[in-house]
């Protein structure tokens, strides 16, 4: 488990999920955007909840690796989803074929990034 110190608080969440999360905001700070994520966190009783988080350039994240006495927190769709979203930030597409700078380019890949937040 990890936990995420965001906005003067801590969230306990699964490692997976917490070092996608800093992944993505890391992305999203690059390309000076930003966007919400909804994720599953342990509470103080032990139950599993909800986080909404704002992660941009603005997101002071930070994580620590930590002992619980409770399961893992695993959401391997929302890491999924994390990493996509991460990977089409952050990556740089070669132009293959020569268009000339009024020619449209055509950005179906990036179909697949969801908008509104990542949930």
């Amino acid at each position: 488990m990890q936990r995420i110190h965001y906005a003067g608080g801590v969230l306990l969440t699964g490692n997976d999920i917490a070092d996608a999360i800093v992944d993505y905001a890391a992305a999203l700070a690059t390309g000076r955007s930003a966007a919400s994520v909804d994720i599953p966190i342990r509470t103080a009783d032990g139950g599993v909840g909800r986080a909404h988080l704002l992660v941009g350039p603005a997101s002071q994240l930070v994580t620590e690796p930590v002992e619980s006495e409770f399961d893992e927190l695993v959401d391997e769709a929302l890491v999924a989803r994390l990493r996509t979203a991460t990977t089409g930030l952050s990556s740089t597409r070669p132009l293959v074929g020569g268009v000339s700078s009024d020619e449209e380019i055509d950005d179906a890949d990036t179909d697949d990034l969801e908008w509104p937040p990542i949930r």
